[in-house]
């Protein structure tokens, strides 16, 4: 029995506001701190619940979603009553309006709740602290430095589960993936990331606060007034970071030091065929601002792959296509050397390409020019003419006639009959199609599809399959043999 008495004074007292209302809400904790959990809690007291679909609150999704049911007893009467629970992470101030929602047939509102958050701040003797170290403040556009992430653990802390997030970066480079060490003392264990960065512009900028949620054990009470374990997260957060970032000087656009080099894979190839280049730019600095090295080559299809970068390197990969001679232009970037304080610019060397054939194909055209007559040549033309007289006269009658009807019979008979076609396009020989279809890629989304398809296969490790039905129909439409 005392055991029962109890129970109903602390159902008086966890119903106590359900008294004057069917629904009441209220958040827990009501002030709190930017990234740390909070729960919104409607009390309900009815039979019959239509439980409201609530997603999102202050403009954040809901992280999770408990339900209680209870006995309670009002003015001697027993009544049902339901606690609703909505776990969410806040990210500034607001206020959570009222919810209306079913209860035992009617119409039921609840009341406003206001939640307040506040600015991270650090602790300096909690178990566990977060502190962010640049190794510069003052930079340069685009010159890389470094960011160290400290996590101080105390030994003695005791943690079952931990979110890390990390710092938002907005407004920086990151390069590759940080760097992590772990070390300890006597007293606390500390775990290391180190992050290479680069301000992508000018001004103040500020990188965030890191934040880690600790998962700690802990006890709570239930309706009931029983202890009950449970899980529960606290936030712990990092100082914010402050980096100016200064114009570089001489309108440069890199800064760092590097170097380049360029690749051919071949120096002579048959007309048509492909050169493939790969360019390739070492060094410490911003290689996210430098552009595509892909150059103009007059009578020279180039094709550029994407920029890759990697590390400290650069590569992006060329081909070039001709059925002449040509040559590749130099690569070059220009960057301000903070050793040195200047702007420098380094190239490649230029890359000549001999297409076999092309000087024999020349050579060929100015043979087949129609040879000068000689003066003896006209001379003796001349003697012949006048001692032939009228039967000169009657030649050149009789090859006017028979030109005239072998020209009509070339305008009645099709000209494939008179003719042997050229040799049929090999629909296999990725390289010549690839040429054949170039000119009307610009204007026919069909034909650049199989374009995209056809440099992947030639210059990339990737062999799609080509929608041979599509290729003979754009075949066909330009009367492409």
């Amino acid at each position: 029995m005392k055991n029962l008495g109890k129970k109903i004074v602390i159902l008086f007292s966890l119903f106590a506001t359900a008294l004057y209302a069917n629904i009441v809400a209220e958040v827990s904790p009501k002030v709190l701190y930017k990234g740390d959990e909070a729960t919104y809690m409607l009390t309900v007291t009815g039979d019959k619940v239509q439980k409201p679909l609530i997603s999102t609150l202050c403009g954040t999704n809901v992280t999770g979603t408990r339900s209680q049911t209870s006995i309670q007893m009002i003015n001697m009467d027993y009544k049902k009553s339901y606690i609703l629970s909505y776990t969410f992470v806040p990210q500034k101030s607001c206020v959570i309006p009222p919810v209306s929602f079913e209860v035992d047939g009617k119409v039921e509102t609840s009341n406003a709740v206001k939640v307040t958050v506040k600015k991270p701040t650090q602790n300096k003797n909690a178990d566990f602290i977060l502190t962010l170290k640049p190794s510069k403040n003052e930079l340069y556009v685009g010159e890389p430095f470094t960011l160290e992430l400290v996590l101080r653990q105390r030994k003695s802390a005791q943690a079952i589960d931990s979110k890390f997030v990390a710092p938002d970066f907005k407004g920086f480079w990151v390069k590759g993936e940080p760097k992590t060490s772990r070390a300890e003392d006597a007293e606390f264990v500390y775990t290391k990331a180190l992050y290479k960065l680069a301000p992508q512009r000018e001004g103040n900028l500020t990188i965030e606060p890191a934040q880690i949620k600790i998962a700690r054990r802990a006890n709570s009470r239930d309706s009931w007034g029983m202890l009950m374990p449970e899980v529960k997260w606290r936030t712990y957060y990092s100082n914010e970071v402050h980096i100016f970032a200064k114009p570089l000087p001489h309108n440069a656009k890199l800064v760092g030091t590097f170097t380049i080099h360029a690749h051919a894979d071949k120096l002579s190839i048959n007309p048509n065929e492909a050169v493939n280049v790969t360019v390739e730019v070492d060094g410490d600095g911003n290689l996210e601002d430098i552009g595509s090295f892909k150059p103009y080559i007059n009578g020279v299809n180039v094709f550029a792959e994407k920029i890759e970068i990697h590390g400290n390197k650069l590569t992006q990969k060329l081909a070039f296509v001709s059925d002449k001679d040509f040559t590749i232009p130099p690569f070059s970037i220009a960057f301000y050397n903070l050793k040195t304080k200047r702007v420098e610019k380094i190239s490649t060397k230029p890359i000549h390409i001999k297409v076999s054939g092309a000087g024999a194909q020349k050579s060929e055209e100015l043979h087949m020019k129609k040879a000068e007559p000689t003066s003896e040549a006209v001379s003796n033309a001349a003697q012949n003419s006048a001692s032939s007289g009228g039967v000169s006269i009657f030649w050149t009658l009789l090859t006017f006639v028979l030109g005239t009807a072998f020209g009509i019979a070339l305008m009645l008979i099709k000209p494939a009959e008179l003719f042997k076609k050229e040799k049929k396009l090999n629909i296999k020989d990725e390289k010549l199609l690839l040429v054949k279809l170039l000119p009307f890629k610009d204007k026919d989304a069909d034909v650049q599809k199989i374009v995209d398809i056809l440099e992947a296969n030639i210059y990339s490790a990737k062999k799609e399959k080509i929608d041979k039905k599509l290729l003979k129909e754009i075949l066909k439409k330009y009367d492409i043999s």
